[in-house]
């Protein structure tokens, strides 16, 4: 891990969790596996708020624990999921895109506990509902329970897994137990049950375990205690779901973009056919046939089967090459790549198409034509690039010397000679696509990082304004709910000044444009995180190809 990521993290870490989660976060990502009393000597803080802060680490997914051969607990800190921290945004506004206010309401609620029981999630959606549309209408649970379920079915939400047994087993690590996917995403039988009066119980035996379950009861008005129905399930955003949800996104901008609107809503209904079929590591989506593609088409697309051929022909002979037919049966099978070899192809194709629009933006128009002639080329020399190119010598060497200073081409020697004589050696240029995706990847890491750091030195500088000007909005709301007068409603918003409004008008224009450019770079981030992410399986995948080979002989 870079130290640009790990600065990252911890300002991920500090934003959403404090300063104290923080230092203990930073510890274990500098130090590796630690064990807790070494985290509470070297952090200097007190056992008890360790104790605490490995617990919100755990709770979502950031810190995972093992038990040595020797009975001690280690803990160990996952930088990937520091970063996820950025997503959240995403994944919190793909929830209102395909399930409204309760599914944004549900996901945001999940993303800020962690792991909670799902009549906690029910509980508190329901109330927030209530308050937004202050008793114009009212809602029930089951609207929130609906979604729910909804969510768990589409598997953008499910279990927690349950840990192994130390008694009978070797324990294994936190992060690595075994997931059925049966289990992970099976609804209790009293689901329905749930956010009603009957999804409480009362606790009969007075000497019942404590601890965790205590934290979790109500008391009632006669004074007793109840309990949530499901207490012992408890519920988690699946991440990977919603990754391969922004990554089908991609491919469809992909197609709309060398195609049109229809070819990506045809497009779009195929990977939504596969979504639940098709492993977030896969090189391509199931077969399907082109009379399953037919029916699942919407409605509303008016496509009938001439057009819908025309258009599947079209795509399959597109440069991108992203649907590929692979046999006749059926009236044609297909498939939607999500990888390929080929630098034109599924996922390469949107990260070079990413990178290419950062080389014009760095360098220029110039810089970015010879790039693009060395990924058709592949290979070229530098006089080869001045003529392909129309460059004139001179600012052709001076563009590809930039280009190769900040590691976006390499140079390859190759002599046609064993002795490598100067005079029997040239030097062509070529891109390593996954060596500028990673360099890519740092300077991400790193502007998102001063984003962050500028977006709070913003608030801090200021913080009395913004105090002042929620201070005078609460009043002012308080006063039109009890029916004040529009005067008195005045003299309250009169308290800022002109001067102060304008300054509050150019805050909120500067952390709105801070922000847009944070979510903008995390788009980015994740195009090159799954280039990266598939390349690293596609190596792994070799080599195993390639000792099973030898294993064989």
């Amino acid at each position: 891990m870079s130290a640009a990521a790990i600065r990252l993290a911890c300002h991920l870490i500090q934003e959403h969790f404090g300063e104290i989660v923080e230092k203990v976060c930073r510890f274990l990502l500098e130090n590796g596996s630690s064990q807790l009393r070494v985290v509470v000597k070297r952090t200097n803080i007190q056992l008890s708020q360790v104790k605490k802060a490995l617990c919100v680490l755990i709770s979502h997914g950031i810190v995972a624990f093992e038990s040595t051969k020797v009975g001690v607990v280690e803990y160990t800190a996952n930088i990937n999921h520091c970063l996820l921290l950025a997503r959240y945004p995403r994944f919190i506004y793909s929830a209102k895109t395909l399930y409204g206010d309760a599914g944004e309401l549900i996901v945001e609620e999940l993303l800020r506990g962690g792991q909670m029981l799902m009549s906690m999630v029910v509980e508190r959606v329901t109330e927030r509902l209530r308050r937004a549309v202050e008793g114009s209408q009212k809602v029930e649970p089951s609207l929130a329970r609906g979604k729910f379920i909804q969510l768990v079915e589409a598997r953008f939400v499910q279990r927690v897994p349950d840990m192994p047994d130390p008694t009978k087993e070797e324990p294994s690590p936190s992060s690595d137990i075994p997931k059925d996917e049966a289990v992970l995403y099976k609804l209790p039988s009293f689901v329905h049950d749930i956010g009603t009066p009957r999804g409480k119980r009362k606790r009969e035996d007075k000497d019942d375990e404590q601890g965790q379950k205590a934290k979790r009861s109500r008391t009632d008005s006669s004074g007793e205690t109840e309990y949530y129905i499901d207490e012992d399930i408890f519920w988690q955003v699946n991440l990977d779901r919603f990754h391969q949800y922004l990554r089908d996104q991609e491919i469809v901008n992909a197609v709309s973009r060398s195609c049109d609107k229809l070819g990506s809503e045809i497009v779009r209904t195929m990977l939504r056919m596969s979504e639940l079929t098709t492993d977030k590591l896969a090189n391509a989506t199931a077969p399907m046939s082109f009379h399953e593609i037919l029916r699942a088409l919407p409605g509303n697309l008016n496509l009938d089967r001439n057009s819908l051929e025309q258009y599947l022909k079209v795509l399959t002979e597109d440069q991108t090459r992203i649907v590929s037919k692979v046999a006749e049966a059926g009236g044609g099978m297909y498939i939607v790549g999500i990888l390929f070899v080929d630098l034109k192809e599924g996922s390469v194709a949107v990260c070079l198409s990413c990178i290419q629009s950062v080389v014009q933006e760095r360098f220029g128009s110039k810089s970015h034509r010879i790039f693009k002639l060395l990924v058709l080329k592949k290979y070229l020399e530098q006089r080869q690039i001045e003529s392909f190119a129309l460059i004139p010598a001179k600012e052709a060497k001076d563009l590809l010397y930039q280009m190769f200073a900040e590691g976006y081409i390499s140079v390859q020697e190759l002599s046609k000679a064993p002795d490598h004589a100067p005079s029997r050696t040239y030097y062509p240029f070529f891109i390593n696509l996954r060596q500028v995706a990673q360099k890519q990847q740092d300077r991400c890491f790193k502007s998102l990082a001063n984003l962050i750091a500028r977006r709070k030195y913003e608030m801090n500088e200021n913080k009395r304004l913004l105090e002042k000007a929620q201070r005078v909005e609460v009043i002012a709301n308080s006063f039109r709910s009890s029916g004040a007068d529009e005067s008195h409603i005045a003299e309250i918003e009169e308290m800022i000044t002109p001067s102060e409004q304008e300054l509050l008008k150019l805050n909120k224009a500067r952390m709105a444009k801070l922000e847009t450019s944070e979510l903008q770079l995390d788009e980015m981030m994740f195009t090159l995180e799954n280039f990266l992410i598939y390349q690293q399986s596609s190596i792994s995948a070799d080599s195993k190809k390639a000792k099973g080979t030898t294993s064989n002989r």
